[in-house]
């Protein structure tokens, strides 16, 4: 399974350790993390949970991709597809286990540095991810929840076809929940 991702601008691939400068970009930036949590991360907690983070589960087709600009190099974000937690507040990263799917729902996902907003990039990372799961992986059915006052991803999830289907719990809250199937 080809895990190297290409769009017209982007290339999406696994996310590794030394992609440490990415997440310290993203997460200890107050306005990335607005609508998750409000939960700035430091540098201590950011290098502790990396090899967690480079996890892949259901044969490689789990996990987050490190987004950059296929001509720069530059990184962008992320994009992932994790077990999506109903009432914990974060991934049970123990349910990405390398040769298995996870049980319940797969969620996709995204976090941009601020200075890749409002190019398109959320989307055009996240249209390619939903193809890869519709091609290559046996999953039917993915879900995305966001916080209700991030109208900026709410109208991504839309523009990848995903539909919003009410109020759902996730990360042990009420959250506005979207779906995808295949």
């Amino acid at each position: 399974m080809e895990l190297n991702l290409t769009t017209e601008r982007l290339l999406l691939r696994p996310v590794a350790l030394s992609d440490i400068d990415l997440a310290l970009a993203m997460f200890t930036d107050p306005d990335v993390v607005k609508y998750d949590g409000e939960i700035v991360m430091t540098e201590d907690e950011i290098t502790a949970e990396m090899p967690t983070v480079v996890k892949r589960g259901g044969g490689g087709c789990i996990g987050i991709w490190c987004v950059t600009d296929r001509i720069t190099g530059e990184k962008l974000g992320d994009t992932f597809l994790l077990p999506q937690p109903i009432d914990e507040d974060d991934t049970d990263w123990d349910m990405v286990v390398p040769d298995a799917m996870p049980s319940g729902d797969v969620e996709v996902g995204y976090f941009f540095r601020k200075s890749a907003w409002g190019r398109g990039y959320a989307t055009e990372a996240c249209r390619r991810l939903l193809r890869f799961v519709f091609e290559q992986t046996p999953l039917d059915e993915v879900v995305a929840t966001v916080n209700e006052a991030n109208m900026a991803s709410r109208n991504c999830l839309e523009k990848c076809g995903l539909t919003y289907q009410g109020i759902r719990r996730a990360y042990a809250e009420d959250a506005p929940f979207y779906c995808i199937t295949r």
